[in-house]
């Protein structure tokens, strides 16, 4: 098989790391043979949603490699005495970081912290368990703002909602989230007889120089200035890639760049579609009118961040595509990319326990995802 030029991957390996990004370079490949590029391909593109993406990933990035989040994480634990309050906390902490460093950051950042914490209690069920509770809630907290996961910074982008009405949208989800959360940790959170006291993890996370910090707080202040439409998006691009420049350079290396060629692909993918005439009102037909559900059964399918950018292209009713992407990371494991970090970190700590993870995990998805959509009868 023909390997990719510059890295040495084989198209088949490239498939296999990434399937999402596959898929959508083939769709907007067959999209282009039938919408030959031109000048309008200009205009596909959202740089803004781009621009933000790219910056909140050089952000955490180079937080997450000073241990910025290691450090908070293990202080929050020192105070988890009990197994019961280790799963809570750690499931709070998923919860609430998400909303600002979006679900993908706290759940690498924070599953192997929780594994090693997780690791003297000696209890595989409530490992797997508390680990569920951590992507759900980090899936789950994140939706309350635009910068908690990508799917939000581009809908809030393209659908130029005031923060005020972003957050007011997402307020009963997310509340609603919170109690089910804590009410099930307390419920189900057993604790094995004879288990030891939690501890926390202990790394070589110490005291972080205040002097490294300052500048990347400074620029994600920036990131949310500019989310908020105060600053312009391009201040914060030229900035970060500043400080990712003078301050660490592996920052900006570490942004998921196939991401961003994701988006691209299906920017190109939903522009082309959208100037077919005979396509584009069919998949309004569907759409118009069930873009909540449509947009919940694309994501178990698709993941939540594609089905947003193709869903995007074809209906206005935009806070009916925040909610339904946003519950659509409900579901399978892929409904939310975030989902498979958990699954990935599990499958590598404690492999005989892959299938029991993937049950308690699927139906405490599907448990939480029923909920939250009696709540969106509720709410209307």
């Amino acid at each position: 098989m023909s390997l990719l030029r510059g890295g040495g991957i084989s198209v088949g390996e490239l498939v296999r790391r990434d399937p999402v990004l596959a898929v959508a370079a083939v769709l907007a490949a067959l999209s282009c043979a039938a919408v030959p590029p031109d000048a309008g391909y200009l205009g596909y593109i959202d740089l803004r949603t781009i621009g933000m993406l790219f910056s909140l990933m050089v952000i955490m990035a180079g937080l997450t490699r000073l241990g910025v989040f290691a450090v908070a994480c293990q202080r929050l634990l020192a105070v988890a005495r009990s197994p019961r309050r280790l799963s809570l906390a750690l499931t709070l902490l998923a919860f609430f970081s998400s909303m600002l460093i979006t679900n993908d950051v706290a759940l690498v950042t924070f599953v192997p912290l929780a594994l090693l914490a997780l690791r003297p209690l000696e209890s595989e069920r409530l490992t797997c368990f508390t680990v569920v509770m951590m992507t759900v809630a980090a899936n789950l907290g994140s939706m309350f703002t635009p910068v908690g996961n990508p799917q939000n910074l581009y809908l809030y982008s393209v659908s130029h909602l005031s923060l005020a009405d972003f957050l007011l949208l997402m307020l009963p989800y997310t509340l609603a989230a919170l109690v089910m959360l804590v009410l099930v940790v307390f419920a189900f959170a057993q604790v094995p007889a004879g288990s030891p006291e939690a501890v926390a993890p202990q790394g070589t996370a110490g005291r972080i120089s205040a002097t490294r910090v300052v500048p990347w707080a400074v620029v994600f202040a920036c990131a949310l200035l500019s989310v908020a439409r105060v600053l312009p998006f391009q201040v914060t691009v030229v900035a970060s890639v500043a400080v990712g420049l003078a301050v660490d350079r592996g920052a900006i290396l570490h942004v998921d760049y196939a991401l961003l060629a994701t988006f691209i692909a299906f920017f190109i993918f939903v522009g082309n579609m959208g100037r077919i005439e005979a396509v584009d009102a069919l998949i309004a037909r569907v759409v118009g009118g069930h873009e909540l559900a449509v947009s919940v059964v694309a994501s178990q399918v698709l993941s939540n961040v594609p089905a947003a950018i193709l869903l995007s292209g074809f209906t206005s009713n935009w806070a009916a595509l925040i909610v339904g992407t946003n519950l659509g990371g409900l579901g399978t494991l892929i409904a939310s990319m975030a989902s498979l970090i958990s699954y990935k970190q599990v499958a590598f700590a404690l492999p005989r326990s892959k299938g029991r993870y993937l049950a308690l995990f699927t139906a405490w998805n599907l448990a939480f995802l029923a909920v939250l959509f009696a709540v969106r009868l509720v709410v209307g």
